[in-house]
C-alpha cells in the first residue's frame, strides 16, 4: 500500500512539474533576428540561453546576401537585423522607404592594409602595387583607410562614396588596383599589399598582428549594428537583446573566436 501511494505521489509531482513548465515555456516571448551566419548567427547563438533566462526566445533566421535581412524587417517577419553598419542601414532604407535605427554598435569586421613583405606603410616603395575591393561602399573604405595611413591625400576623407578619382595626392605613385573580394587575399604574396574584407582574411588564415599594416579602428562608422525599425528601438524585448549583445560574454568569444579581424566595440 505505502508503494502504491508513492507511485502515486511520484506521478502527481510529475504532472504537476510538467504543467509549471509547460506553463513557464508559455511565458517566453518570441524574438525573431535577422542575421548573417558569420559572424552575426554565431554570435546570436551564444546568447540564446540568456536570454530565455530574461524570458525571450530568440529566433535566428540566417541569410547569405545583404539585402533579405532588411526585407523582413521592413515586413515585421522579423523584430530586428544583425549584419549591416550605419551607413548601409540608412542608405537602404532610404531607397526602400523605410527608416531604421541603429540600436547599438556591436563589432566591427575590420578592413584592413595586409602585406607578406613589409611591416609598415613607410616601407612603401615608389611605383609599389596596393589592391582593394572593387565594391563601391569597400572600395570607399579601403580608399579612407589608404588617407588615414597618409599612403594617399583624397579631395574630401569623409566622403563614404569616394573613388580614385578623389584621389587628391599620391607622393609614391602608389598603383591601386581594384579586384573582387574573395580574389584580394589570394594574390596578397604578388603585390606590396593588398586590403582584405574581414570574412576572406580569417578564410585565408590572415593575422592582423602577424600580416597588418593598416586598419579600421574602434570609432569606424562601419562598425556592424542591432537595427530594427524606428519607433521600435526602446522595446523591452530588443532593449533586453542589445543587452546580451553588448555583454562580456560576448567581446570573449569575438576575441577568442575571431581574433583581431573582428573586434568588439562596445
Amino acid at each position: 500500500m505505502k508503494k502504491l501511494l508513492l507511485i502515486i505521489l511520484s506521478i502527481t509531482l510529475l504532472i504537476v512539474s510538467c504543467g509549471v513548465n509547460k506553463s513557464e515555456e508559455k511565458k517566453l516571448e518570441k524574438l525573431k533576428v535577422a542575421a548573417t551566419p558569420i559572424p552575426a548567427g554565431e554570435v546570436l547563438e551564444v546568447i540564446k540561453e540568456d536570454l530565455k533566462k530574461e524570458g525571450i526566445e530568440l529566433e535566428i533566421v540566417t541569410f547569405n546576401d545583404y539585402i533579405q535581412p532588411n526585407k523582413v524587417l521592413q515586413s515585421k517577419e522579423v523584430d530586428a537585423n544583425l549584419f549591416q553598419h550605419t551607413p548601409y542601414m540608412e542608405n537602404f532604407g532610404k531607397k526602400n522607404g523605410f527608416e531604421m535605427v541603429a540600436v547599438g554598435k556591436i563589432y566591427l569586421p575590420t578592413l584592413a592594409l595586409y602585406s607578406k613583405r613589409i611591416k609598415n606603410v613607410k616601407e612603401l616603395k615608389d611605383g609599389d602595387t596596393i589592391l582593394i575591393p572593387n565594391d563601391p561602399t569597400n572600395a570607399a573604405r579601403s580608399l579612407i583607410l589608404l588617407d588615414k595611413g597618409g599612403i594617399i591625400k583624397l579631395k574630401d576623407n569623409t566622403k563614404q562614396d569616394a573613388t580614385v578619382k578623389d584621389i587628391a595626392e599620391n607622393p609614391k605613385n602608389i598603383k591601386i588596383v581594384e579586384l573582387s573580394a574573395e580574389q584580394l587575399a589570394p594574390r596578397l604574396e604578388e603585390v606590396a599589399a593588398s586590403i582584405v574584407n574581414s570574412s576572406f582574411a580569417l578564410d585565408a588564415g590572415l593575422s592582423y598582428k602577424k600580416d597588418g599594416i593598416l586598419a579600421e579602428d574602434k570609432d569606424s562608422p562601419y562598425a556592424n549594428v542591432l537595427a530594427t525599425l524606428k519607433g521600435n528601438e526602446k522595446d523591452e524585448k530588443i532593449q533586453k537583446l542589445l543587452k546580451a549583445l553588448q555583454s562580456e560574454k560576448v567581446r570573449k568569444f569575438i576575441e577568442e573566436k575571431y581574433k583581431d579581424v573582428i573586434i568588439p566595440v562596445f
